[in-house]
């Protein structure tokens, strides 16, 4: 499997676990994710649980965070890093509000990736586009 796959998932169950509550619409739109977007076309969904509890296990350590964060950043490069950026907002957008855990986790996740704040505003109002209801 190639290891941008793991870096992004690590994202999503990082942003997912953000609040301590892994809600079943934050799951839904990850597996969405993961069934829709080109960059896992090649994915094999049947490792997805393995992955998951891969990140978790890291994120139990002492500084969980911190090497989560570093292999995401190691397993998607810069050519990925707005794609992982892109997917946590959209797993803070799935259930239609943000608490300000997981927006300082985004806030880390934009700096440790070091993406541009206009470039990261763009992705942010994306994600709150795609996921606003009626």
């Amino acid at each position: 499997m190639a290891k941008h796959h793991d870096g992004l998932i690590y994202t999503m169950v990082l942003m997912s676990a953000a609040d301590s509550e892994m809600t079943d619409v934050e799951l839904f739109t990850m597996g969405e994710m993961v069934r829709a977007l080109p960059v896992f076309h090649d994915y094999d969904e049947a490792t997805l649980p393995a992955t998951t509890a891969a990140c978790a296990e890291l994120l139990a350590e002492d500084d969980g965070l911190d090497r989560v964060i570093d292999f995401i950043k190691g397993a998607v490069g810069t050519k990925l890093a707005e794609t992982a950026y892109a997917l946590a907002c959209d797993v803070v957008a799935a259930d239609g509000k943000a608490n300000q855990e997981e927006l300082r986790l985004l806030e880390i996740i934009r700096h440790r990736l070091d993406l541009d704040r206009l470039i990261a505003a763009g992705i942010e109002r994306g994600s709150r586009a795609r996921h606003m209801t009626g």
